[in-house]
């Protein structure tokens, strides 16, 4: 192979990193005692997805958990999580799925998984008429003597433990009261085939997540017209929403301080003097893939701070159903801060838009740092485990908390950017998320040798109601073939 030839020159590879448990999560101690006493924030690649499939596989066997609730949109196509939920159903559990048969690339394998939990006990949903279902939402109901209580996890990523390796993303699990009440009625609405219309906690679309963004630009407004620091900070895929630039650009032209880590489609132009020249766009194409959503207001104690599914385009915000949630922990909170500064001030990776809509990239001569690398290498130290370069070596230290050396943390920038660029023009990125090697042909091939096998399960799903009028007709437009 190619890489069996290169494997002389170590300056082409990537040294290896594997996903390391987090601190935060005592490895003997049931998960969801951990939870209910206080909120876990997991970041991938950089830490497992460990600690949430064993939230999954404690909940099949837990005596107290009534029910699981769940949202998929790609699954791996060997799931450890739809393992899960099929043990649960099996031990009696009401497993409640939400399975998204439109995800591009990935229809078939999850019309097979939805078959598989079916099997299993499993209820199905097969998505709304008129939205995609793309929220990362999952919520375990257990009872207790005075009532019920809720363990929720919201992420920005997938349930795929393939590209929780490969794309960066977070995931809250929380046993918050109202944040598990609000996700209980968002369940509820799927199942009735309906949207929330109304949240208090949780920031919702097709209906509320767009409104809420508005609103909470707008006190950001208010504050910069009061003469009071005024900030707000996106971390996205893609921004495309028109009626959210619009608000972006007002709040710009009040004195609101805006920044951005856009790594795919931004259409906004920064530098236009009186309208956009309090925004800053950066994006970041390093050896991860950028995913994660994070929404900002306000800066240091007074920030809000959100993790969701939902980049700001107009198919998410009013064509899907979105969730995401606020981070109350402030030691999480924190946390979340500090990553996106670190972020903005990467001189290895990071390109910024210019006043004339074009990339360049940011360099330093004083000083090379790369966050991604920064991440993966805290996460070890952090985990309390040698990086692979430093075996042999003593440990840098023994407390999992302990941040990394000062010297490899950069300063905050000045608003006034000393950067260098260097001219480099930003790749296109595709704005859908489309795990690795999907566009090769083992789908298709899979799809042939099935077809009578899926065809005949389609056409019972279609005699049952359940794939509606737009796939009729696309099937039959096909010659019945799927």
């Amino acid at each position: 192979t190619i890489s069996d030839s290169l494997s002389g020159n170590k300056e082409l590879f990537y040294k290896p990193r594997v996903p390391q448990l987090s601190p935060d999560v005592t490895e003997n101690e049931n998960i969801i005692d951990q939870i209910r006493r206080k909120d876990i924030l997991l970041s991938y690649p950089y830490e497992s997805m460990r600690p949430f499939l064993r939230l999954l596989n404690e909940a099949a066997n837990d005596p107290d958990v009534v029910s699981i609730r769940i949202t998929l949109y790609r699954v791996a196509k060997i799931s450890q999580i739809v393992a899960a939920l099929a043990q649960a159903a099996e031990n009696g559990k009401d497993v409640l799925v939400l399975v998204e048969l439109r995800a591009r690339f990935d229809e078939s394998n999850n019309v097979e998984q939805s078959h598989e939990l079916e099997k299993s006990g499993c209820r199905i949903i097969y998505g709304l008429d008129k939205y995609k279902v793309h929220s990362k939402l999952c919520l375990i109901t257990r009872k207790k003597a005075d009532g019920v209580e809720y363990i929720t996890q919201i992420g920005t990523g997938n349930y795929n433990e393939k590209t929780a390796r490969l794309y960066t993303d977070y995931s809250l699990m929380t046993a918050n009261p109202s944040i598990g009440e609000e996700a209980a009625n968002v369940f509820n609405a799927l199942a009735l085939g309906e949207t929330v219309e109304h949240t208090d906690t949780l920031l919702v679309a097709p209906n509320c997540l767009q409104k809420e963004i508005i609103e909470k630009l707008d006190r950001q407004i208010d504050l910069a017209k009061a003469g009071k620091p005024a900030y707000a900070g996106f971390k996205l895929n893609s921004l495309t929403d028109k009626t959210i630039i619009d608000k972006m650009i007002e709040a710009s032209a009040a004195g609101v301080k805006i920044q951005m880590l856009v790594r795919g489609i931004c259409c906004l132009v920064t530098g236009v003097p009186g309208l956009t020249d309090n925004i800053e766009v950066y994006s970041i194409v390093g050896r991860y893939l950028e995913h994660g959503r994070v929404y900002i207001f306000g800066s240091n104690e007074e920030a809000e701070v959100y993790i969701g599914s939902a980049d700001f385009m107009t198919r998410n915000t009013t064509r899907r159903v979105e969730v995401a949630v606020p981070v109350y922990d402030p030691a999480l909170k924190s946390r979340l801060l500090e990553n996106f500064r670190l972020m903005l001030n990467d001189t290895c990776k990071l390109r910024t838009q210019l006043d004339d809509g074009t990339y360049a990239k940011v360099t330093s001569e004083e000083r090379k740092f790369n966050s991604q690398e920064y991440f993966a290498e805290n996460s070890y130290r952090r985990a309390r485990v040698l990086l692979p370069e430093e075996e042999g070596q003593e440990k840098a230290s023994e407390n999992p908390n302990e941040p990394m050396p000062a010297e490899m943390i950069p300063e905050q920038k000045s608003s006034e950017s000393d950067s260098v660029y260097t001219g480099t023009d930003l790749p296109d990125i595709a704005d859908e998320e489309i795990p690795p090697k999907t566009q090769n042909t083992d789908v298709l091939k899979t799809h042939r040798k099935n077809g009578k096998k899926r065809q005949k399960f389609f056409i019972g799903l279609i005699a049952n109601g359940t794939i509606k009028k737009k796939l009729k007709k696309e099937i039959k437009k096909n010659g019945g073939k799927i």
